[in-house]
C-alpha cells in the first residue's frame, strides 16, 4: 500500500515557501499549498471548466471529457506520482487543478482565434491567461485582486511547458516586472510532475473519447506503439469482454504503464542529480520529471495517431471551424461596440484600443462553450431574446 511518506529534501516544503505577493496571516489548519488548492477549487474560473471543451464542444455529448474532468484526472495522477516520489502532493494537486484555467471556449480552436485577434495587442496564450486569471481576473477578495497564491504555484502555472527562454507572452512579461517568477529556470519538481501527468491524462483519455465517438476503431490502433499491444493483450485475456469495458481496461493499463515509466525514469534522474533542495532542480541542466527514451517514442506515436485520426477528423474540423468563427466574430463586434458588453466589463474596456481589446479577450476567454454560443445567438440573431 502506497501511503503518505515524509517529504524528500528536494520537495517543496510549505514551511519554506517564498510566500504570497500580498502578506496574509497563515491558516491554522492548512498549509499554504493546501490553501492554494482550495482557492483554485472555489474560484469561478474553475467552476466554468465544467462547460469548457476538452476536444469536443460541450453540447456534443455528456460523456465526453471537459476541462474540469480532465483537470480532476490530472490531479489524481499528479498526487499519486508526487506521493511515490516523496514530493508535495498538495502543491502537485494545486498545479494540476490550475493548469487549464486560462483556456477559452472551444479548446484549441478558441485559443487560435483569440491569438489571431489579439496579435496586434500582444497576442494570446492560455498559460499567460491562466496567470491573469489567478492574479487579476478572479475578484473574490477584499484586499487584493486575484487569488494571491504562493510563489511556487504561480511559478508552476507559468512554467507548465518548461522554462521560458524566448520572447515572453505579453501577460507574463507584464506580470514579472513586479513579481519575479524566475521564468528562465526549470520549474520546481511538483510542477514538472503535474505537467507530464497532463500529457498522460490527455493522450489516454483522448483515445477513450475518440473510440467512444466513433472517430477511429480499436483495429485502427493495432500498429500504434503501446496502445496496440495493450489492446491486443486485453483481447487475449478477456475475449468475451464488451467493447466499452475493453476500452476502459486498455486505457487503464496504458495509464499504468506510462505512470510506471515516469516514476522509474524520474527516480533515475533524481539519483543522478542528487538534489538537496528544490533550487537544485530549478537550476539543473535538464528536467527531472520525464519518460524514458522508449516511452517518449510511444508518447510521440500516440500524439501523431491522435492528430491524424482525431484532431484533424472532418467532424472535429467542422466543430473547430464553428468555434473559431464564433470567437472571431464576438471579438470583432465587442471591440467595435463595447456597449454590448455587460456593465462591469464595459468599465474594464474603457480606455485605449489595447485596453479595450484586452478586456474583450478576457471576457471571451472566460466564457464557457455554452455561454459563447448563447452570446453569439443574442448578438447576431435578430430574433433572439436577450437574457
Amino acid at each position: 500500500m502506497n501511503q503518505s511518506r515524509p517529504l524528500s529534501p528536494y520537495a517543496s516544503d510549505p514551511e519554506s515557501s517564498r510566500g504570497r505577493l500580498f502578506a496574509e496571516p497563515e491558516s491554522a489548519t492548512r498549509t499554504c499549498f493546501q490553501r492554494d488548492r482550495d482557492r483554485i477549487i472555489h474560484s469561478a474560473a474553475f467552476r466554468r471548466l465544467e462547460y469548457k471543451t476538452q476536444v469536443f464542444v460541450n453540447h456534443e455529448g455528456d460523456f465526453f471529457r471537459t476541462r474540469l474532468t480532465h483537470s480532476l484526472e490530472v490531479s489524481q495522477i499528479a498526487r499519486s506520482v508526487c506521493r511515490s516520489l516523496g514530493l508535495n502532493e498538495d502543491l502537485g494537486e494545486a498545479l494540476a487543478l490550475a493548469h487549464d484555467l486560462g483556456h477559452p471556449p472551444f479548446g484549441h480552436a478558441g485559443e487560435e482565434a483569440l491569438r489571431e485577434m489579439m496579435q496586434p495587442y500582444g497576442g494570446f496564450d492560455h498559460n499567460a491567461q491562466s496567470l491573469r486569471v489567478i492574479t487579476l481576473l478572479e475578484d473574490r477578495y477584499a484586499e487584493f485582486q486575484g487569488l494571491n497564491l504562493t510563489w511556487e504555484t504561480l511559478e508552476g502555472v507559468v512554467k507548465h511547458n518548461g522554462p521560458l527562454k524566448k520572447q515572453l507572452p505579453y501577460a507574463i512579461a507584464e506580470y514579472v516586472k513586479t513579481h519575479d517568477l524566475e521564468v528562465t529556470t526549470f520549474a520546481g519538481p511538483e510542477a514538472q510532475v503535474a505537467a507530464i501527468c497532463d500529457d498522460v491524462a490527455y493522450n489516454n483519455h483522448d483515445i477513450d473519447d475518440g473510440l467512444r465517438a466513433g472517430l477511429f476503431s480499436i483495429d485502427d490502433l493495432a500498429d500504434v506503439p503501446l496502445a496496440g499491444p495493450v489492446f491486443a493483450e486485453v483481447a487475449r485475456k478477456y475475449p468475451d469482454l464488451d467493447s466499452s469495458r475493453t476500452v476502459f481496461e486498455a486505457v487503464r493499463r496504458m495509464i499504468g504503464d506510462m505512470v510506471g515509466d515516469l516514476l522509474e525514469e524520474t527516480a533515475r534522474r533524481l539519483k543522478d542529480l542528487n538534489p538537496k533542495s528544490p533550487e537544485d532542480i530549478r537550476h539543473g541542466s535538464a528536467a527531472i520529471a520525464g519518460f524514458s527514451e522508449t516511452m517518449r517514442a510511444n508518447d510521440a506515436a500516440l500524439k501523431k495517431f491522435l492528430f491524424d485520426n482525431m484532431y484533424r477528423h472532418y467532424k472535429l474540423n467542422r466543430m473547430t471551424s464553428k468555434g473559431k468563427r464564433v470567437v472571431r466574430e464576438l471579438f470583432e463586434l465587442l471591440t467595435a461596440e463595447p456597449g454590448c458588453l455587460p456593465a462591469d466589463w464595459q468599465k474594464k474596456a474603457a480606455g485605449d484600443k489595447e485596453t479595450k481589446a484586452q478586456a474583450v479577450a478576457d471576457y471571451i476567454a472566460g466564457l464557457t462553450d455554452r455561454a459563447a454560443l448563447d452570446e453569439y445567438r443574442e448578438l447576431f440573431d435578430v430574433q433572439a431574446k436577450n437574457s
